[in-house]
């Protein structure tokens, strides 16, 4: 069965949703994310997506405080991820209780930096995020575009030990018109044994079932829940 990880996107440590990553262009749903991470909780949700988008934008983890309230109040497993690109932030992470520690640009502008701490830490410590425009890879909060296939980049790191893949198309990402199905399958396909997790788009609880029948092994919901297109509650039918 598919894992249900909500999604929660911080600006000045409140609650936000981008459309297709425009900073200018952000709608506030909680001014406190704890209030959000509860009632995931309270819907028998085990995982948290918090990505950190004033991180992602300055380079450097921003947010961090709101990531040890939600990790000392609640039991979600948290991977957070948003402007780590230096052991000082990725200390920050760890040390303020996220399960899984969230890279992107990192993996694309410092390959060498980041494999150090896969050794370091272990491969199972991180989640890889691919975030996509037109099957390429897209970086500092898709503010930058690279000629990087989506599929060398993920072949790449699962030779190192990365298990855990989530595929952020872009131009789908909150605008609740529909996951990227066809990239899914053609990423499955050519690995099919990826724990893949589909983010962005996300629209219906037909969307999440359908993405369960391909076999993607997770999927991020944010604005669908903020928006009242999936209640909690269809969400919580997932959980074994």
């Amino acid at each position: 069965m598919i894992q249900i990880i909500p999604a929660i996107d911080l600006i000045d440590g409140a609650c936000v949703r981008l459309t297709e990553g425009n900073y200018a262009d952000k709608t506030l749903y909680f001014k406190d994310p704890l209030d959000a991470a509860k009632m995931f909780e309270d819907a028998g949700l085990k995982r948290l997506h918090l990505v950190d988008l004033d991180g992602a934008k300055a380079g450097e983890v921003k947010n961090w405080k709101v990531l040890e309230r939600i990790a000392s109040k609640t039991s979600l497993q948290i991977d957070f991820g948003g402007g780590i690109l230096s052991e000082d932030s990725l200390q920050i992470v760890v040390n303020s209780g996220a399960t899984w520690i969230t890279i992107g640009s990192l993996a694309v502008k410092n390959q060498e930096l980041f494999l150090t701490w896969v050794k370091q830490y272990g491969a199972n410590t991180f989640m890889l995020g691919a975030d996509v425009r037109e099957e390429k890879i897209t970086v500092s909060g898709w503010l930058e575009n690279t000629d990087i296939s989506v599929y060398n980049f993920i072949d790449d790191y699962l030779k190192h030990g990365i298990e855990q893949i989530f595929c952020t198309d872009v131009k789908k990402d909150g605008k609740l018109a529909g996951p990227s199905v066809d990239l899914y399958q053609s990423i499955l396909s050519k690995q099919p044994n990826l724990f893949l997790i589909a983010s962005g788009g996300v629209s219906s609880i037909e969307d999440i079932h359908q993405l369960n029948e391909i076999g993607c092994g997770g999927v991020i919901v944010g604005k669908a829940i903020y928006e009242g297109k999936i209640s909690t509650k269809e969400l919580s039918s997932f959980q074994n």
